[in-house]
């Protein structure tokens, strides 16, 4: 094998390109952007060998890999955590139609919520599809786990769910990968027959059926899996999960007379819990998670005769990441990192200096002055104008909600309703809402801060910019007198204020794009190619 340095999502994505995939699918999230970002700049991409271009959202790349599954060639699909309910239904319905060539699904979840809205657990969504979840513990695991995903996949018919968490994704570590003569060879499939994969009722019952009896050989492949491993020592026991194993073995410097069992492959091995539970007395379950693993063996009303602690108990703490120091007092043992984080000064994230977003919502606050103004915003760099000196944002929640609770508000006959939202966030969830605005002309202004690319994630490119964000616009239905484009500059300010005060005074539905490019951005695009100059549909 070679070795190399490699961040765990580089190892996921070295990993799906040594298995053969035909193609790569994603939205950019943190912590999962990296893996389509060094997919996307591998050779073979460039030859056209394997296909990687950024979906709409979450769903669309989900789907997008199914139907590559489906004509014989290997895909993996990857995204945060959060971007799962996004894709929930194709993915929990791909447990019926099963796969053809190897599908992997990515997760990468945010325990602590580094930049996120929550910290869920996808190991949940993955238990109630009933399909194999792999939890790589470090980053040679996480290449070898993808390896074996995909011939899982396809042993099973199912897609594999791997799962991984924010400090796996973004920790660097020697990878041992496959040599150019080690990697396998992988020969399209043919098409399953034809209306297999279509859920009607008859064959999604069937379906269904035969998933259910199909859980005894998950449950047997778990219960043999190398991820899975038990030791027995002494009576205290721990369980540990993905990387929770690492941060056990920093604490301990080395299990001592500790009893564990670590799992890497769900489902839960019954088995092995039996015989950890049967030799221990007392159990600390380790999950940088919910506690799954805690819930299942607890049940409602906990082992007889048996200790068994976790988040549950309060003996981790119910949210947040773990790390060594909590499982030493978890434990019981003296232990205190050199250099705690606790001591260094706080700096919270703002705005870069020339960022659009600063021009935008000092236009909006400076125009809604004299009113009591509802301000609905979005998931991106421009949620940072909660904060003072604009408070201009008063709801987050989720990709496009904005635009729906906007739409929501206005139906209760509030005025004025404004939101901002950006333009790839418009892509992959502000145009479903929007249409529905438009049909009903609902008596709101939406700003859509185009700023050409998407920012927080790295500069990656956006599907609705410029004059083709106007198409758009206007082909859901947005009056074309109703569409307004300003430049969000400071020495703009005064006619950008008036703009938004004569959209929000209109009764009616309408929309300002604040158009600048972000100034962070690689490639700055020109001023036609931001919709700057007068057109058809750009009226200011």
């Amino acid at each position: 094998m070679r070795y190399r340095l490699l961040l765990g999502d580089e190892a996921i994505a070295q990993a799906a390109l040594d298995a053969g995939i035909g193609g790569a699918f994603s939205y950019p999230g943190t912590p999962a952007t990296e893996i389509f970002e060094y997919i996307a700049k591998d050779p073979k991409v460039e030859s056209g060998e394997v296909s990687a271009r950024w979906s709409t959202n979450e769903k669309v790349a989900y789907e997008e890999a199914l139907g590559m599954s489906w004509v014989g060639k290997r895909s993996l699909v990857s995204m945060k955590h959060v971007g799962l309910n996004v894709a929930a239904d194709p993915f929990i319905n791909s447990a019926l139609t099963g796969i053809n060539a190897g599908l992997v699904l990515l997760v990468a979840d945010d325990p602590g919520m580094h930049s996120s809205q929550n910290e869920q657990d996808s190991r949940f969504y993955g238990d109630f599809a009933q399909v194999p979840i792999l939890e790589p513990g470090n980053q040679q695991e996480a290449y070898d786990f993808v390896l074996r995903a995909f011939d899982l996949s396809e042993r099973l018919k199912l897609p594999v769910m791997v799962r991984i968490v924010t400090r796996l994704s973004h920790s660097r570590g020697n990878v041992g990968v496959l040599s150019e003569a080690e990697l396998p060879v992988i020969e399209q499939r043919d098409r399953p027959p034809a209306c297999s994969w279509t859920l009607v009722p008859a064959i999604a019952r069937a379906r269904y059926a035969a998933l259910l009896v199909e859980q005894v050989t998950l449950t047997d492949e778990a219960l043999h899996s190398p991820a899975n491993t038990l030791h027995l020592a002494g009576k205290r026991g721990v369980i540990t999960c993905g990387i929770a194993r690492n941060y056990v073995l920093e604490a301990t410097q080395g299990l001592g007379d500790l009893s564990m069992l670590h799992l890497g492959q769900y489902p839960v091995p019954a088995e092995l819990v039996r015989r950890l539970v049967d030799h221990c007395d007392d159990i600390l379950v380790c999950e940088d998670g919910y506690p799954l693993v805690e819930k299942k063996l607890v049940g409602l009303l906990g082992v007889p005769a048996k200790r068994i602690r976790g988040r549950l108990t309060g003996d981790l703490p119910a949210s947040g990441e773990l790390n060594p120091d909590i499982m030493a007092a978890a434990l019981g043992m003296a232990r205190k990192s050199p250099a705690a984080l606790d001591d260094l000064a706080n700096r919270p994230p703002q705005l870069c200096r020339g960022c659009p977003h600063i021009d935008s919502f000092s236009a909006i606050v400076q125009a809604t002055q004299d009113w009591d103004p509802m301000l609905f915003s979005d998931i991106g760099c421009y949620t940072l104008g909660v904060a003072p000196p604009y408070r201009a944002v008063h709801t987050c929640v989720d990709m496009g909600a904005s635009i729906s609770m906007a739409l929501g508000a206005s139906r209760a006959g509030a005025w004025p309703v404004l939101c901002t939202i950006g333009d790839s966030t418009f892509a992959h969830s502000g145009m479903t809402p929007l249409l529905a605005a438009a049909r009903a002309d609902a008596n709101m202004t939406v700003v859509i801060l185009d700023n050409a690319t998407t920012a927080m994630t790295g500069d990656q490119s956006s599907l609705t910019t410029g004059p083709g964000l106007l198409q758009v616009l206007q082909g859901l239905g947005v009056s074309p007198d109703h569409i307004h484009v300003i430049e969000p500059l400071h020495s703009h300010q005064d006619e950008n204020v008036a703009m938004i005060r004569h959209a929000v005074e209109h009764k009616g539905l309408s929309v300002i794009v604040s158009a600048r490019a972000c100034v962070q951005s690689k490639h700055k695009p020109t001023r036609i190619e931001m919709g700057l100059d007068k057109t058809p549909t750009a009226h200011a």
